[in-house]
């Protein structure tokens, strides 16, 4: 099973743009339920305005991502007019969608896990004083570690100490790539604005269908040049 790191963001674009990461979020969830590809939204950055998003980041997991994503990634353009500022004329907007590149995790290897047998102490009478029944396990690389004494079988406690310290080991990979997400800026400075991948029209944000053709192309470029005057 494959994972996934996606950005949408509005290339810090006006607050129109933040609205159209908002309704292309709502859109890409659909998307990943129908495919049936497991998700987490890790991180929103919230816009100015009600109902904004600047960003939205998402992991994925699960088969045939890249089929999936290859009708998502890249430039998603909204034709509409804003209903944030009345007498702006500009009608294209534009928001990007890319691929994250994750960190490599950090894995718990055996051979990076150091035990150490200690007595231990509260309640539980003679016995658990006098045998040296508790665990501490330390992640060497990291320097987490978890301290175990729920049994009074070593062995026991020793497993638990494991499963324990996978769960704090998950914990760091897990803020580590919120790290990662917060300071993925670039995207949002690298925004392609024409050929998008996808196109939504209107206030009720329909689909429509692109029109490949060179002659069209060549007229988008054109119509987006004069909107640039318009920004």
């Amino acid at each position: 099973m494959k994972t996934k790191i996606i950005q949408i963001t509005s290339g810090r674009g006006p607050v129109e743009c933040c609205w159209v990461v908002a309704q292309v979020l709502k859109y890409f969830i659909e998307d990943i339920k129908v495919a049936r590809i497991k998700y987490t939204l890790l991180h929103r950055e919230v816009g100015a305005e009600n109902g904004t998003l600047q960003s939205a980041t998402i992991q994925l997991k699960g088969n045939g991502l890249e089929p999936f994503l290859k009708d998502w990634l890249g430039t998603i353009q909204w034709i509409g007019k804003s209903s944030f500022r009345k007498f702006n004329k500009r009608k294209n907007w534009f928001i990007g969608i890319h691929e994250i590149e994750e960190t490599e995790k950090m894995l718990l290897k055996e051979n990076e896990i150091k035990f150490q047998a200690i007595r231990s102490s509260g309640a539980g009478g003679q016995h658990v004083n006098k045998v040296s029944s508790a665990i501490r396990a330390i992640h060497t690389k990291t320097g987490i570690q978890v301290l175990v004494m729920d049994s009074r079988s070593q062995h026991q406690n020793k497993k638990i100490a494991l499963k324990r310290l996978q769960e704090k080991v998950d914990t760091y990979n897990n803020e580590q790539l919120k790290i990662l997400v917060q300071h993925q800026w670039g995207n949002h400075l690298n925004l392609e604005r024409g050929n998008p991948t996808r196109v939504f029209t209107g206030s009720d944000f329909k689909k429509q269908k692109i029109n490949k053709s060179y002659k069209s192309k060549r007229q988008e470029s054109r119509n987006n040049l004069r909107q640039e005057k318009w920004d």
